[in-house]
């Protein structure tokens, strides 16, 4: 067949190879290409058209390993094995084809076209395996299986989204594939506009494309989806372990102000009794929007107001816009035009392009010295005290939505327009602020929030999920959103509880704070001229609702930070889709089950829109226990529960061990000193760690931290409370164990027998029944006679025999 330039041109056949320590490089008839093992679990594929290959600087931190693979040469492929991975690449047209060590077909390039061009656009199609799934991308709507739907990522400022469109604010172009008992993962680590087709439209493939750039992608295989995860955020980094109070509940809305509002806003938590440790400052607080100042007006003595709020207990977190006002008596503008800063044409005059102060000149956050300035800039808001930073618009976003695609970026030195840097814009902003705070306060870790980012923004920041709207169907979307993102390197999300754009109901309100208390990241936000969104703002019963779920949220403390500690170890998330854990169970990718999620490895949570007072649960396989009233029930199958809108439908997998507190009004109040650990009756040995430190510093890498791990052993009736590691002096002195479903009375605590005591247990304070008539009846749910015994917690390990 004669080919024109219609058809799509391909690397061609294999001309030369030589080995490396890390893995093969060479040439084909029309490209170059390498290929290096990362590890046992991750293979490295480059193939360009171009004479050197052109990297993303930004998302990678890790660098391959030597020897770690073997190599064979046969008459029709090459082949390179590591204990985890075969990768065949064939001679004639160099498609690859990824097996397991049993001859497992994992992922196979179509071998006519698998790796292509068309134009600049590079493409690499993938043949669709049978009944095969797709899970992960980040940020992006729709269901949990992405099969039959295609997916752009092109950072882009979304108004008011709705539950199916895409493009969203952030790009994280990895994702993973699950067929025949088999899983892998693929990051196409290219920062041009690029799309990812699972199959829509065909029946041939899976494809993903970049308009531009190289075929530079991350095959990841492991036994299981957790260690994919793991292994693509030992390439792009962990996320720190953020300070404490910022996994307490988070109060904003565009905007508060003047200061006497924030006072009141502040004074009003802590009158009410509901527990509380952030506020936020939006586009108001600055003077005409520019940012590095405050509104002289309403906000004459920010540094007083600032440290009133501290001595209550509450950290103040300001917005930053990247837009600076082009404004000659404005001295970040001066300051960046004269060094040269800002984003620029090709003939060297500045972009500017209109957002909240009007013409804007935009930082070039590729470039070192701009970081660097940046980071000087924030030293006008720690000095008076600012605890962290929220970097919106940073898309970047402008008005009209079009940036012109010549506009010119450094690019860490190589050069970049519009069109290959847009994607990376909002990382290297959120990457600025977090160093630069760090700058700025060095003894402590840095708190920054961010709209935008690339793959690796896990690094530098917390991501929240945009400007959703008030309602059911963005309420269950936001829940998916963040899954998705904790399928893909980001832990740390969350979306705005009650919406961003409309009037929240008060039911819808009160069933999505009770959902929020099991979400990573924990803020109610607003939009001007609508409907307040603090927890008081609905009437009574809603505000007793909000504040048990709050008031829960503190109580499970000790979980909470214990699961954010293992994700900055493991880059698991903290909220875990199903498939995560049951990834070949079909019917966690039900339509009806697909919002469902584990949060801190044990509690399952069940997403309920705000209408229903019944819904249709999923029990995955084993037994589980109603979390508020300790009802058993049989797993692998679906039931009906009742849900009204003070009891969330949440369950606990048995055989778990959860930690909790006595609630405090902020993460650094000073609790009752006891440790609460509830143990569910099980099968076989079950664990569950204690991290403590000091919520702030970096001293926890220098061994400043409590570390313990309780262990059950459920068929044998051992409790081991493990020996205290670290150099930190825990908070708990004392320990209250409560064994949920045992029958035990009796247990042997170092060598006495203890009676254990019956307990009533309720994780949420009745709410009393309101006048006028409240929305709902409130049948009061408590766990009833749960022994009990308190032990003193010291440093050594401690053996707890039930009889």
């Amino acid at each position: 067949m004669q080919k024109n330039e219609a058809y799509p041109k391909v690397p061609g056949k294999l001309k030369n190879y030589s080995l490396t320590p890390t893995g093969i490089s060479g040439q084909t008839e029309n490209s170059i290409f390498q290929i290096q093992v990362y590890a046992d679990n991750t293979f490295r594929i480059q193939v360009s058209l171009k004479k050197t290959f052109q990297p993303n600087p930004y998302s990678v931190v890790a660098a391959a390993n030597e020897h770690v693979f073997t190599f064979e040469e046969q008459d029709e492929f090459l082949l390179l094995k590591t204990t985890k991975i075969y990768l065949s690449i064939s001679k004639e047209n160099f498609s690859l084809t990824f097996k397991n060590p049993s001859g497992q077909v994992i992922s196979e390039d179509d071998p006519n076209y698998g790796i292509h061009w068309l134009g600049t656009e590079v493409s690499n199609y993938k043949k669709l395996q049978e009944w095969e799934k797709f899970i992960g991308l980040g940020e992006k709507t729709g269901g949990l299986n992405r099969y039959g739907q295609t997916y752009t990522h092109w950072n882009t400022d979304h108004f008011a989204y709705g539950t199916g469109d895409d493009p969203l604010y952030l790009s994280i172009p990895f994702f993973m594939g699950l067929h025949h008992g088999l899983s892998y993962g693929i990051f196409f680590d290219n920062t041009h506009k690029t799309t990812f087709n699972f199959g829509a439209g065909n029946n041939r493939y899976a494809y993903y494309s970049a308009e531009d750039g190289d075929l530079d992608y991350y095959f990841f295989h492991d036994q299981n989806i957790t260690d994919i995860i793991t292994a693509y955020s030992y390439l792009t980094g962990k996320p720190e372990l953020p300070q404490k109070w910022a996994l307490g509940y988070q109060q904003c809305r565009y905007s508060y102000y003047p200061d006497k509002d924030v006072i009141r806003l502040a004074q009003t938590f802590r009158d009410k009794g509901i527990p509380a440790d952030v506020i936020y400052l939006d586009i108001h607080h600055m003077e005409k929007y520019k940012v590095f100042t405050f509104d002289g007006n309403n906000f004459p003595d920010p540094s007083s107001m600032i440290s009133y709020l501290k001595k209550i207990g509450f950290k103040v977190v300001v917005i930053l816009d990247p837009g600076i006002k082009v404004d000659e008596d404005y001295t970040p503008y001066l300051e960046g035009k004269s060094k040269k800063l800002f984003l620029k044409y090709p003939d060297g005059e500045i972009y500017q392009g209109q957002v909240w102060p009007g013409w804007c000149a935009f930082p070039d956050f590729t470039l070192a010295p701009t970081r660097d300035w940046w980071a000087e800039k924030l030293k006008f808001y720690t000095d008076l005290g600012v605890d962290g930073f929220w970097t919106d618009m940073n898309e970047p976003a402008t008005w009209g939505q079009t940036i012109p695609n010549l506009v010119q970026f450094d690019f860490e030195g190589m050069g970049g327009n519009h069109k290959k840097t847009r994607n990376v814009y909002g990382f290297q902003m959120a990457r600025s602020t977090s160093e630069g705070q760090q700058k700025q306060r060095p003894e402590s870790r840095p708190f920054v929030l961010t709209r935008s980012g690339f793959a690796g923004v896990q690094r530098h920041a917390a991501v929240w999920t945009g400007d959703n709207v008030s309602n059911d169907e963005h309420m269950l979307a936001g829940i998916r959103l963040v899954n998705s993102l904790g399928l893909s390197g980001v832990p740390f999300s969350g979306y705005d509880i009650g919406g961003f754009v409309g009037n929240c109901s008060l039911e819808l309100f009160a069933r999505w704070i009770s959902i929020a208390a099991f979400c990573p990241f924990f803020r109610a936000h607003t939009m001007i001229n609508s409907h307040a969104s603090e927890p008081w703002s609905f009437g009574e019963e809603v505000e007793a609702i909000a504040r048990n779920y709050i008031r829960l949220r503190y109580k499970l403390m000790p979980l909470i930070y214990t699961a954010f500690y293992q994700s900055s170890q493991n880059g698991l998330p903290v909220a875990k889709s199903l498939a995560l854990v049951y990834p070949f169970d079909d019917k966690v990718y039900h339509g009806a089950f697909e919002n469902q999620y584990l949060f801190c490895d044990s509690l399952l949570i069940a997403p309920v829109e705000s209408y229903k007072t019944i819904t249709k649960i999923y029990l995955p396989e084993g037994d589980w226990y109603h979390f508020f009233s300790d009802k058993k029930t049989r797993g692998g199958q679906e039931v009906f529960w009742d849900c009204p809108l003070d009891y969330l439908p949440v369950f606990v997998a048995a055989g778990s061990i959860l930690l909790m507190q006595a609630a405090i009004q902020y993460v650094d109040d000073m609790h009752d000193g006891r440790l609460k650990i509830h143990v569910y009756k099980g099968k076989g040995l079950q664990s569950q760690d204690l991290y403590e430190d000091d919520g702030k510093s970096r001293q926890y890498l220098n061994g400043k931290f409590s570390k313990r791990t309780i262990r059950m052993d459920h068929d044998h009736g051992v409790l081991t409370i493990g020996a205290a590691t670290g150099e930190f002096t825990s908070s708990f002195k004392k320990a209250k164990i409560y064994f949920h479903g045992f029958s035990e009375q009796v247990a042997i605590v170092r060598g006495q027998e203890q009676k254990m005591q019956a307990n009533n247990i309720a994780f949420l304070d009745e709410i009393s029944e309101f006048d006028p008539l409240p929305v709902g009846e409130h049948a009061f749910q408590i766990c009833k006679s749960v022994p009990a015994l308190t032990i003193d917690l010291d440093n050594q390990e401690q053996l707890i025999q039930l009889r």
